[in-house]
């Protein structure tokens, strides 16, 4: 199933400043309301982002002319739109330096906090590049577009971690979030690759 194969790429899309911001969002007054406004924010344009790319590429698998490989127009733009993603993420690999808006966040509002879901989420190169991606994969594929709201609910599942484990573990959870929060923005970017080149291996022996 093509579903599951998209999947892992849900790690992709909140590796890096997506993820420290909701373990940051967790640390404000009102977390409850602003986590949700910030994964509600990613959610509407991860699938506003991940529909266009779907329905402009419509139809290019099964009408789209093929290599002798088996590959279609549209499998190669999204291997190069992965490729890229793979490099920039492992140029920015160890740029440690949060950015100016990092922090300001402790003290968010939902309104803002749900801006930022919606720009970061959908709009940020590495997951901008994730989200056409998938589309295109799907619907190039002859996949359903549901498939592709699975994506997005796992994306949005990840995003709301941190404010599950405050809820479910409560001040415990203060001593080890930073920890996570530490091995995340130290790791991410290998899970990321990890991911992207499992992914360019699927489209290319698929």
């Amino acid at each position: 199933m093509d579903i599951l194969k998209i999947l892992p790429l849900a790690f992709v899309m909140v590796a890096g400043p997506q993820i420290i911001t909701a373990f940051l969002f967790v640390t404000s007054e009102n977390w409850r309301q602003i986590s949700i406004a910030y994964v509600l924010g990613a959610a509407l344009s991860i699938s506003m982002v991940m529909g266009a790319a779907y329905l402009l590429t419509k139809g290019a698998g099964e009408g789209g002319e093929a290599s002798g490989s088996g590959l279609t127009t549209v499998d190669y733009i999204v291997l190069l739109l992965l490729v890229f993603a793979a490099i920039r993420n492992f140029r920015k690999r160890n740029e440690s330096e949060p950015p100016k808006w990092m922090g300001r966040l402790q003290s968010a509002t939902p309104k803002p906090a749900f801006v930022l879901g919606f720009l970061l989420l959908g709009f940020f190169p590495s997951d901008l590049v994730t989200s056409i991606s998938v589309g295109g994969f799907l619907s190039s594929h002859g996949d359903p577009y549901w498939q592709g709201l699975v994506f997005v609910a796992l994306t949005m599942l990840l995003l709301a971690a941190p404010a599950l484990l405050v809820a479910t573990m409560g001040s415990r959870a203060e001593a080890f979030l930073p920890k996570v929060r530490g091995w995340m923005d130290q790791n991410s970017w290998i899970i990321s690759e990890v991911v992207i080149v499992f992914f360019i291996v699927i489209i290319l022996t698929g």
